[in-house]
């Protein structure tokens, strides 16, 4: 079978796609991806055909940009008129072109994809979204649904009000069920699987990085790859409120920085540009983030608690969900000083009842089905062409 993967973001939206795309491979099926020109070496650096369908929101800055006050409207906006009314609209010719030529049998799409489902249904192809946003309350009916709606009568397809288009066909969720947000349960195509932290490089020659040789807790810090760079002074000030802790620091910053410009740090602190959190998360104690969907599954994924400072995007919604469940302290990103995260991560770390529920969440990731078992379904779903309703 032949099967295009589509994501419309970064590389949030890509690696929850890698581990189903990777099982498909091994499975025997012919597998592309379609994504923004610049994730086109990033696709190809993780060993599959990219092709590139527009939809530009990748950031070229090379320097970081101020930290903005956090505004749950602002971001609800971008999510509306970034990744429907703008990219939604350039991916679905884009998508529809890319079909017409490479001809395949099922399309595997992140859940912001919005213009690939609407090329899909055009073309009557079946498809499966992967769910990219682990808290499950930030795309709504209220925030997207008229601009879907115009999209969709740009395509002379009929009105969707209840978003049925989101999860028509089938719904791969790589984020355990009692994470998600109780207000937006999971729809009756939504099938589990486990997430699967990724151990490529987006690059040919990855920093090099050696666990500590002490017995003292590791500590994680990322902001992740896009909102590292929206994020003024943070990597400092996280710094220097870890700098004096009996901790192991290792701390990415992403492409884009360079980890001198940080300045001299103590021997028990690491910076590097990137390193697979596969490599990292078996060691740590304790994960600082931005609260990306990424981020957390990942760290929950090793029964890691973290100490969250969300900064916009899926972010907050993250951060409430994994304060609701105890496996985080929430901090705000603008006021916290060094001081302040400091006292968080103590706490975070000397009460047990953070790690007791992480590996609550850990556990709960560990028995469900591997991505083999997506692979199935798209099978399935191929054959059938009709919804795969959960039992």
């Amino acid at each position: 079978m032949r099967m295009l993967f589509s994501f419309a973001g970064g590389s949030g939206h890509f690696e929850p796609l890698v581990p189903i795309a990777q099982s498909c491979v091994a499975a025997g099926h012919t597998v592309a991806f379609a994504g923004q020109p610049p994730m086109v070496p990033v696709i190809e650096a993780a060993g599959f055909t990219a092709f590139a369908t527009g939809g530009a929101t990748l950031s070229s800055t090379p320097k970081r940009l101020p930290l903005l006050k956090l505004d749950r409207a602002r971001e609800e906006r971008d999510l509306r008129e970034g990744f429907v009314r703008r990219i939604a609209t350039e991916r679905a010719d884009a998508i529809l072109a890319r079909c017409a030529d490479w001809c395949p049998d099922v399309l595997v799409c992140d859940e912001t994809d919005f213009g690939a489902m609407v090329a899909a249904e055009r073309l009557n192809l079946p498809y499966a979204t992967v769910l990219v946003i682990a808290a499950g309350s930030f795309v709504r009916q209220e925030v997207v649904g008229k601009a879907l709606n115009e999209l969709r009568a740009a395509h002379h397809l009929p009105p969707d009000p209840d978003l049925a288009m989101l999860t028509r066909y089938l719904v791969l969720v790589p984020v355990p069920s009692s994470y998600r947000d109780p207000a937006f349960p999971l729809p009756p195509t939504a099938h589990s699987i486990r997430p699967r932290m990724l151990d490529f490089s987006h690059n040919n020659n990855p920093p090099s990085w050696s666990a500590p040789v002490d017995d003292r807790p590791i500590v994680y810090f990322t902001l992740g790859t896009v909102f590292n760079v929206e994020s003024g002074d943070l990597f400092e000030r996280v710094l220097a409120g870890l700098s004096d802790l009996p901790i192991n620091v290792i701390a990415t910053v992403g492409g884009k920085l360079d980890p001198s410009e940080f300045g001299p740090q103590p021997p028990h602190i690491q910076i590097a540009q990137y390193i697979p959190q596969a490599a990292i998360l078996p060691h740590c104690t304790l994960v600082v983030s931005h609260g990306g969907s990424g981020s957390v599954i990942g760290a929950l994924s090793h029964g890691c608690p973290m100490v969250l400072l969300p900064i916009g995007a899926d972010q907050p919604w993250n951060a409430d969900r994994c304060a609701d469940l105890g496996v985080a302290c929430v901090l705000n990103a603008i006021e916290a000083t060094p001081t302040s995260i400091r006292e968080v991560v103590v706490t975070v770390m000397s009460n047990p009842d953070y790690q007791s529920a992480a590996n609550h969440l850990r556990d709960e990731i560990a028995s469900l089905p591997d991505p083999e078992y997506a692979v199935q379904l798209l099978e399935r779903l191929v054959v059938e062409k009709q919804p795969i309703v959960s039992t």
